[in-house]
């Protein structure tokens, strides 16, 4: 036997949609970044991107578990001294884009410091609200709270 190893010309990319509302963001993270990659096919090559384009909706209701949503913080630098800031995961997820905290949580869940990866999260677009501009591709409803009952949070 011979190990088929895909081409690029050969890929299929499918357009799935997954509505983010109430999931728990690391579960959702995972599932999206293994259709990132291609994964979840049986043809899946790990040099070539043989993944799905994702649409995610309603990025702004993700919910997360424990009081990580209060106590959770992240830091960075200004350069300056005493230049240290911090920001909860409330405001980043109150803040102007709360979609971001899911595409950077799929991000560090790729292949680190690949030109695969960067390529691969161009197939990603997430929004914050319900509505998306591609119902023209006809996307795939992808129901991630059904796959595992700790997926969705009850609140």
């Amino acid at each position: 036997m011979k190990t088929y190893a895909m081409k690029p010309a050969d890929v299929e990319k499918d357009w799935t949609l997954i509505d983010a509302e109430g999931l728990v963001v690391g579960r959702l993270a995972s599932v999206i970044a293994t259709r990132l990659r291609g994964k979840h096919k049986a043809t899946f090559t790990p040099n070539v991107d043989t993944g799905d384009n994702i649409v995610v909706i309603n990025a702004d209701k993700v919910v997360y578990t424990g009081k990580k949503r209060t106590d959770k913080k992240f830091y960075w630098h200004t350069g300056y001294p005493g230049g240290i800031k911090e920001r909860t995961m409330e405001k980043l997820l109150g803040g102007k884009h709360p979609e971001r905290v899911l595409k950077k949580a799929v991000e560090r869940m790729m292949p680190k410091e690949s030109p695969l990866a960067r390529k691969q999260m161009t197939n990603l677009k997430i929004y914050a609200g319900a509505e998306h501009p591609h119902e023209a591709q006809n996307p795939k409803v992808l129901d991630v709270a059904a796959m595992n009952p700790k997926n969705k949070k009850d609140a």
